[in-house]
């Protein structure tokens, strides 16, 4: 059973990582060259030439200006996925086109419209949710991307329960008082939005925090996160010293350590995903030894994600079919996750079927 919701925005680089050269990357099981052109836009089309399926973005395939050359027998393709040269005639066949796919940069990132191909919809860029941090100048970001041999809905589970960071994160970003703190959950059916708020009154501060921030006391942390299926993950963090006051109600919290979390979740086949991952702070904003620091260590700790996931879905696939799980009060949010993204997959089905989308 297919788990991937399409007619959907889904995150497939970061902006830095497409230029005028041929970048190929796997989306929702859909194979996708992505290359920027002389004047800088974006095209994305299939990765496969129409003639005899050859990768596009396979040597010695090349680039001729803005134009795709297929290494293996020269069909040549324009920005918009039409072909513009076919060796050995000049008849152009009618059908030699290559998909091409809506791309839109925002807040860093390069988000991509996968379309369901029974029920076909453009996609409203107004819909792609936000992570302004990304690319604000009163933050500065550290980020990067890692492979994760399991499905993608493993991974919003990992992130949607951070009890999990005593057992799995500790030393780096976990703390006993991570597991032991109750969460408030609120899923909101008509927005497609999960909050996952744990606020820790008096807790240790870990050595991601107490390393980057110079804090040596104990602290008031919060975790608040921002889930909109299917692709957008954000964990709104604050630290302060223990002492330190709460947010005034004009909401100036000057005495706190903000950090913005930002995940995008992307499948790349139903076994394999793309783990986009960044971290936003508005302290030490041109300190290169904290961006460093930061950056080894959410590195670390997004390592340890994939090696337990990677272990997880191996374990999965071993299963007895309908094996039993036990789901206790940590796990409200991951639930509700799910439950949103099988809308999502099955909104297809049901707009096919004359239901509202």
């Amino acid at each position: 059973m297919e788990t991937i919701a399409r007619n959907q925005w889904y995150v497939a680089a970061y902006s830095h990582d497409i230029v005028h050269e041929l970048f190929a990357r796997t989306i929702c099981n859909e194979p996708i060259l992505f290359w920027r052109t002389e004047a800088g836009q974006i095209a994305a089309m299939s990765d496969r030439c129409v003639h005899r399926r050859y990768p596009l973005s396979a040597a010695p395939s090349r680039l001729e200006g803005d134009r795709v050359v297929c290494g293996y027998h020269g069909f040549t393709y324009g920005s918009d996925g039409g072909c513009v040269s076919v060796p050995g005639q000049t008849r152009i066949p009618r059908t030699a086109r290559l998909t091409s796919y809506q791309v839109v940069e925002q807040d860093s990132f390069v988000w991509v419209w996968i379309s369901d191909p029974e029920n076909p919809m453009q996609g409203d860029p107004s819909r792609i949710p936000r992570a302004p941090w990304m690319d604000s100048p009163d933050y500065t970001v550290v980020s990067g991307m890692e492979p994760i041999d399991c499905n993608y809905r493993i991974l919003v589970d990992n992130l949607m329960d951070l009890s999990h960071e005593t057992y799995l994160h500790g030393g780096h970003i976990g703390t006993s008082e991570v597991a032991s703190t109750p969460i408030t959950t609120e899923v909101d059916e008509d927005r497609n939005v999960i909050y996952v708020s744990r606020h820790m009154d008096d807790a240790e501060c870990p050595p991601f925090y107490s390393e980057s921030t110079g804090i040596q006391t104990r602290i008031t942390r919060w975790q608040d996160i921002e889930y909109i299926p299917p692709c957008l993950y954000l964990l709104h963090s604050r630290v302060a010293p223990l002492a330190a006051p709460l947010p005034e109600q004009d909401g100036a919290d000057p005495h706190a350590f903000h950090v913005e979390v930002v995940y995008a979740i992307t499948p790349e086949t139903e076994n394999s995903t793309h783990d986009f991952w960044a971290v936003a702070r508005d302290f030490a904003l041109q300190d290169h030894a904290v961006s460093k620091f930061l950056a080894e260590s959410n590195r670390t700790v997004v390592m340890q994600d994939v090696a337990a996931l990677n272990v997880l879905q191996q374990a999965l696939n071993n299963e007895k079919p309908n094996y039993q799980e036990l789901s206790i009060n940590i796990d409200a949010g991951g639930l509700g996750a799910r439950r949103l993204l099988q809308k999502l997959v099955e909104a297809p089905r049901r707009a096919g079927a004359g239901a509202p989308a």
